[in-house]
């Protein structure tokens, strides 16, 4: 498979194909496994395949929901004018959501721990950000994070970025989520006054749900 692409419409497009062609059958979706890519141009975010009509708006109003903090979806509403069906109900009684990563990475401050450890030691192996936690699996009951970790290292004085993720629907989770990704490279990288370099992005289950065929 390749594994290296300008950009996230790039991977995108040739990820769609390959999962349709090679994909498994594997829980009504089709799907790949330890899927992982490098693309050079985090910042080139925005997902330009006429058929999969991605919003901008929607992905921007998420990058600003995570920026608050605030897990609630009634959150999101405001900001985006209405509730996406999907965080409708992943939300629990509340309706809050454990998938806000904003909030997981906000949790011990995880944003500050990693800006003063690259700051202080470029060499650092210790810059990354949890937020899938197996061990308050008993918080998932509807809403499971599909990203384990987001690690972030230094190289030729460059910032650059891997995400991690157990599951990542083609269609919806990576077009949504590689923009709020490179976002964070992008939030990280400008206290330290470093340029981006490339964002790696692996999948354990990449797919497509078998109503997308």
């Amino acid at each position: 498979m390749r594994t290296k692409f300008k950009n996230a419409n790039e991977a995108y497009e040739y990820y769609l194909d390959k999962i349709i062609i090679d994909g498994v059958d594997f829980d009504n979706t089709k799907a790949l496994f330890n899927v992982g890519f490098y693309m050079r141009d985090p910042l080139d975010n925005h997902i330009t395949n006429k058929e999969r009509k991605w919003k901008l708006d929607y992905a921007k109003a998420e990058w600003q929901w995570y920026l608050s903090g605030d897990r609630s979806i009634d959150k999101l509403g405001e900001l985006y004018g209405k509730i996406p069906p999907i965080w409708e109900r992943m939300a629990d009684a509340d309706n809050n959501v454990m998938s806000n990563y904003g909030w997981q990475w906000e949790r011990n401050n995880q944003i500050d721990y990693v800006i003063g450890k690259l700051r202080n030691d470029h060499n650092t192996r210790h810059a990354a950000i949890s937020i899938y936690d197996g061990k308050e699996y008993n918080k998932y009951r509807k809403d499971t994070p599909c990203t384990y970790a987001v690690q972030f290292t230094i190289l030729n004085n460059k910032l650059n970025m891997s995400v991690y993720m157990r599951s990542n629907d083609i269609w919806y989770g990576f077009c949504n989520d590689q923009y709020q990704f490179s976002m964070l490279q992008k939030l990280v990288a400008e206290p330290l006054n470093m340029d981006l370099g490339w964002y790696y992005h692996h999948a354990h289950n990449m797919h497509l749900y078998n109503d997308k065929l």
